[in-house]
């Protein structure tokens, strides 16, 4: 027998997930009442969907800004979508806003895993070898591919967690970008920034 859903466990989920109301409700009977489960199917979802919606190409979009309370730090970025009214819409430039104060706080080098150069990712590959060197022969490999995603979540904007995770739940900017994309039904693309800092 499975268990009730109720109006309550699908609003949590809804919170939790950023889904529509009636994609909590399936998760959830399909889960039998768990949370955790219902959240697991619906990423399953929405990482599927967010597939589908990767060969749309974003053409629309916002330039949101973050300037810290000091005014010495701040950065600029370019978030994308499909249509001019998810660009309009409050969770997409609420999005935009977040990843702006992130990139402010964090200081990312790159959007994704796809921009790191060639050149930078042996280099850091070859510095991590030798760090390596007084380990056994057959495990220096593992721990210099080990240290280089260590590095890539360090620099690389999608993989970082956002700075703000009381708020964001220790989600990656990647997690928070496909949720939204699936709440909205749209390619949710960060396009770039830009970060400054006084004498940086």
């Amino acid at each position: 027998m499975s268990a009730t859903v109720t109006a309550a466990d699908v609003k949590a989920l809804r919170d939790r997930t950023g889904a529509g109301m009636m994609d909590c409700k399936k998760a959830l009977t399909e889960a039998d009442g768990d949370l955790e489960r219902a959240i697991e199917i619906l990423r399953v979802q929405g990482q599927a969907k967010d597939a589908k919606l990767g060969d749309r190409e974003a053409t629309e979009g916002t330039v949101q800004s973050y300037i810290h309370a000091n005014g010495r730090v701040g950065a600029l970025v370019e978030v994308d979508c499909n249509t001019d009214f998810v660009s309009r819409n409050e969770d997409f430039t609420s999005f935009a806003r977040d990843v702006a104060l992130h990139v402010a706080a964090a200081s990312p080098r790159y959007v994704s895993e796809a921009d790191v150069p060639d050149d930078v990712r042996a280099g850091e590959l070859r510095i991590f070898a030798q760090q390596a060197a007084d380990r056994p022969e057959n495990v220096r490999e593992r721990i210099a591919e080990g240290k280089l995603r260590k590095w890539m979540a360090d620099n690389v904007l999608l993989l970082q967690e956002h700075v703000n995770t009381d708020k964001h739940e220790s989600q990656t900017i990647e997690e928070l970008r496909a949720a939204l994309s699936a709440k909205t039904g749209e390619n949710v693309v960060i396009r770039r920034f830009e970060r400054f800092e006084i004498g940086g």
